[in-house]
């Protein structure tokens, strides 16, 4: 087998996964105190569908455990949203809660990229984008997330937390929409 066809065998292996329900992890390096993880999953939902569900996000609080606020503050334009999101997470021996104020870039049924607006006090740092692309008979939904705490705390740490919850928070996701809540 040539070296070329690698690449291919692999990508089909990981769609054969996405479509049976596997929730796919991959990690990157980001900072000494941060991490960076993206998980993707396959939805049996039209990508047209799956984005009105997205954008609306006060539903977020329905979507991702953890998240129990979460308004549009104001829209500054036809693409971009000020968005305040308040989430409580049990990490280790700490229970943290949250408070970020966001941007959201809005790509029609393409991407939502989110980025701080500066006033944080919870994050040094922190992105997030949700990708969205047709698959299968629905949509593949990949949903990178980087971040930085402000508590000095290992990054193998923070990595591994996200790549708990990343997954968990797509497994979530999906019940709530496949159930029609």
């Amino acid at each position: 087998m040539a070296l070329s066809t690698l690449p291919s065998l692999k990508k089909n292996h990981e769609d054969e996964k996405l479509r049976q329900g596997e929730i796919l992890v991959s990690t990157r390096p980001h900072t000494p105190h941060g991490g960076a993880v993206t998980a993707t999953a396959y939805l049996p939902i039209s990508r047209t569908d799956l984005w009105q569900h997205l954008t609306h996000y006060p539903r977020w609080t329905e979507f991702f455990p953890d998240i129990f606020y979460s308004e549009v503050s104001h829209e500054v334009d036809a693409r971009r949203k000020h968005i305040l999101q308040k989430a409580r997470k049990s990490f280790l021996v700490l229970n943290v809660e949250v408070e970020v104020q966001l941007y959201a870039y809005e790509m029609r049924e393409k991407a939502i990229v989110f980025e701080l607006d500066g006033t944080s006090t919870s994050f040094q740092d922190f992105s997030a984008e949700l990708q969205l692309k047709d698959f299968h008979h629905g949509t593949q939904l990949s949903y990178s997330v980087q971040a930085t705490s402000k508590i000095p705390i290992p990054a193998l740490f923070i990595e591994q937390a996200m790549k708990l919850d990343l997954p968990m928070n797509m497994r979530h996701l999906r019940q709530v929409l496949l159930s029609g809540a």
